[in-house]
């Protein structure tokens, strides 16, 4: 990838809903220029999707936790994504290296909400899970600064 659609990527990470006309002004390009980049870049899958961030607690989602699993059997098949994915309140699911398997984010408005989801997880996933709720957020979602040069 050039180092002009790095930082094209870049500032669009920062602010998706930046103009093409400003997005040109601040690469140094044309608008049109500009524009046909951001749609390669989209054609390409180096740009998947813009998103809205959502101050969660005002829409009914106060409570924020992150869920390891582990799979009651490891042999069985990995598919505990495949098994959960229907589950809207779950909203990030990673694999990982360490004890886990996953780890879940998940963001619900109650406790109780959160004790129901647990279960849910537990028997869908056929999974034992550990449980770590947030207490703040002092930040989250920061862009990413795209290197000049691949490392």
């Amino acid at each position: 990838m050039e180092a002009l659609d790095r930082r094209i990527v870049s500032l669009l990470a920062a602010d998706g809903r930046m103009s093409f006309a400003d997005l040109a002004r601040k690469v140094g390009l044309s608008t049109s220029a500009a524009h046909q980049r951001v749609k390669r870049l989209e054609e390409r899958g180096i740009i998947t999707g813009y998103r809205a961030v959502v101050d969660h607690a005002a829409v009914g989602l106060p409570l924020t936790a992150l869920v390891s699993v582990v799979p009651f059997d490891p042999a069985a098949p990995d598919d505990i994504p495949e098994r959960l994915e229907h589950i809207p309140e779950i909203v990030s699911c990673w694999s990982v290296a360490g004890d886990e398997n996953y780890v879940l984010l998940v963001r619900v408005a109650r406790p109780q909400e959160l004790e129901d989801l647990l279960a849910r997880i537990r028997t869908e996933g056929s999974c034992s899970t550990n449980t770590t709720v947030v207490l703040s957020t002092p930040w989250e979602g920061r862009p990413v600064e795209v290197p000049e040069e691949p490392v």
